[in-house]
């Protein structure tokens, strides 16, 4: 994407026509998403832009390449507005190996979890990766990390000193997933950033679930520009009529763009030009099986949306939103020259992927083979926790032996948390945890060697009857979080995982079920999508011989630390009141027996 006087200079007379285009793509319809028209046009490319469109006869050379697209759609490549990559436990290069087959070109992302785990040296290094990669990254400058209420650990903490610096990157691109709480708290380091962000020009991306009324009025005074979190379709109208660009999520699991489209199928359809698409936290075993923004045009047309419409949303509204519709979301002159060639707008089956002007993948399989980077030490796995014991998992009182009245974090869904309390028994001052009730131990121990925290507290929701399950992937902070029956088991996990340098793993009885390495980071690894895809089912399955039913045990339980998901969460400082924003005591009454 860079631009200099050179290549500018090359630019133009490839546009007039004095030197010859690189490839033509010919015989093709082409989508116009800034009209809303579909009509025969042909395009020519040089190097990595689109340099004319229509009757591209005068850019035909003796080296031209030509690409027939005869009985195909000409569609600006997908955009994808909102995603933590690396929740699909796929590398840089593996995630683009899973989603540019499917027609996704560009992405919008903080990158935040790499940062959690290495700090700014490692992000450049995945910068790196992104440049050997078909896949292009419009990165935001998370607002501050961690994310979380209180203040979590990790190995790097962004504050305005660091904004002042990264805002100034070619790779920045805005302000990453401004949460409402940060700024309804007029925190210090928040508005920093922001305020920093209008010195640059940059948008300010947002994250306000459920934010109405006075509350989203006083959000949007912070200059946020678009928010890719609302839970029904009347949050979705309020914000776009208070000017709001809007990103509809559909993830692997939260899933609503039905409900959310109907702003558009049933309240006013003239919202749609300020409506996109995002995925957010995605598995790969949906992206091999689903695809990717893809699969969000045909959930969208499928609702009730015109393909026209729905193509848009994948594209032209994305890059508007974002404000990079100068570079991609449309086939025009002067854009990036990532075009798909697709069967018909209604079915929208990709069938060959142009990215940067070159052809990467055919019939949803990249075109040429992709090899991840040699990883430095910032970006290997290795976890900075002492060896543990059980008695690290005990939850010990003052009372010797009686009832605990506690509060249990209950999973209502991937992102909510309610408040169950319970009645458990406390043995030699030990509050035990009852898998006849649904309360199980949880704790998130800090990894990156800087204070050794861990936490300790109690989860329902799993149905877990014996075992445990451990995961060093735990966005926001990623920190080493495990829950399990008893103290035992939850120990072994933990150790395994220090042992191995990170990963997942799900063990019963002091032995492994399963065990999924993850060493890039501790959070994602380079294995093709389809081999994550399998080893998900098998650590799911593994899970499930535990007794949990849950659709996603190990993803629903690494989202427990993120703060920013009602009512209840926990950190290595300890469990969290989501509303309160505090750390809680959850141990409610002690009563001896009588």
């Amino acid at each position: 994407m860079e631009r200099t006087i050179e290549n500018l200079r090359q630019y133009i007379r490839a546009g007039r026509a004095l030197i010859p285009a690189d490839t033509l793509i010919l015989h093709g319809n082409l989508v116009n998403v800034m009209t809303s028209e579909i009509y025969p046009a042909d395009v020519a490319i040089y190097q990595d832009m689109i340099v004319a469109v229509g009757d591209v006869s005068a850019y035909q050379g003796p080296k031209t390449k030509v690409i027939d697209a005869s009985g195909s759609y000409l569609v600006p490549g997908l955009i994808d507005g909102h995603i933590h990559s690396e929740c699909s436990k796929l590398s840089i290069t593996s995630f683009a190996k899973g989603i540019v087959p499917s027609g996704t070109t560009c992405m919008v992302s903080g990158l935040d979890e790499y940062i959690s785990v290495s700090g700014l040296e490692g992000l450049k290094e995945v910068f790196a990766e992104i440049k050997q990669s078909p896949l292009k990254v419009f990165w935001g400058a998370p607002y501050k990390t961690p994310y979380t209420f209180p203040t979590s650990t990790i190995s790097c903490n962004f504050n305005p000193e660091i904004h002042a610096q990264v805002q100034t990157w070619p790779e920045c691109f805005g302000v990453w997933e401004t949460v409402r709480e940060a700024v309804q708290e007029l925190d210090e380091d928040t508005l920093g950033a922001l305020s920093l962000s209008y010195k640059n020009r940059l948008p300010i991306f947002g994250c306000a679930p459920m934010a109405r009324g006075n509350d989203l009025n006083g959000y949007l005074c912070a200059g946020v520009r678009l928010d890719h979190e609302s839970y029904d379709h009347q949050e979705v109208v309020e914000k776009l009529r208070k000017g709001m660009h809007m990103v509809i999520r559909e993830s692997s699991v939260t899933h609503f763009l039905a409900e959310n489209i109907r702003a558009v199928t049933e309240v006013n359809p003239s919202l749609a030009r300020r409506v996109s698409f995002c995925t957010d936290d995605v598995t790969a075993k949906d992206l091999v099986e689903k695809g990717h923004v893809d699969h969000l045009v045909r959930l969208a047309i499928r609702a009730g949306v015109s393909p026209m419409t729905a193509i848009q949303m994948g594209t032209i509204n994305s890059a508007e939103a974002y404000r990079i519709d100068h570079l991609v979301g449309s086939i025009s002159p002067g854009r990036i020259a990532d075009i798909l060639l697709v069967d018909n707008p209604s079915s929208f089956n990709v069938q060959a992927v142009i990215a940067n002007g070159n052809l990467v993948a055919r019939d949803h399989k990249l075109a040429y083979d992709l090899h991840a980077p040699k990883r430095s030490s910032l970006l290997t796995s290795e976890l900075k926790c002492k060896p543990v014991t059980a008695k690290d998992f005990e939850y010990r009182v003052s009372l010797a032996n009686g009832r605990a009245k506690v509060l249990s974090m209950e999973v209502k869904g991937p992102f909510v948390r309610k408040r169950r309390d319970v009645v458990l028994d406390v043995v030699d001052h030990v509050v035990q945890p009852d898998t006849d009730q649904d309360v199980l131990m949880v704790s998130v121990l800090e990894r990156f060697g800087i204070n050794g925290n861990k936490s300790l507290a109690f989860c329902s929701g799993w149905g877990l009857q014996a075992g445990a399950m451990a995961s060093s992937a735990a966005p926001d902070d990623n920190n080493l979080i495990v829950l399990g029956t008893n103290a035992e088991d939850m120990a072994f996990a933990v150790n395994h995982l220090i042992k191995e340098g990170g990963g997942q793993v799900v063990v019963k009885d002091g032995k492994v079920l399963d065990f999924f390495s993850l060493p890039v980071g501790g959070i994602v690894c380079d294995l093709e999508p389809g081999e994550v895809a399998q080893r998900e089912d098998e650590m799911n399955g593994a899970a499930r011989l535990l007794g949990c039913n849950l659709p996603e045990p190990l993803m629903y339980m690494f989202f427990l630390p993120i703060t920013a998901i009602p009512d209840y969460a926990i950190t290595d400082v300890g469990p969290v009141d989501c509303i309160a924003l505090t750390t809680f005591d959850p141990i409610l009454e002690l009563v001896e027996h009588t």
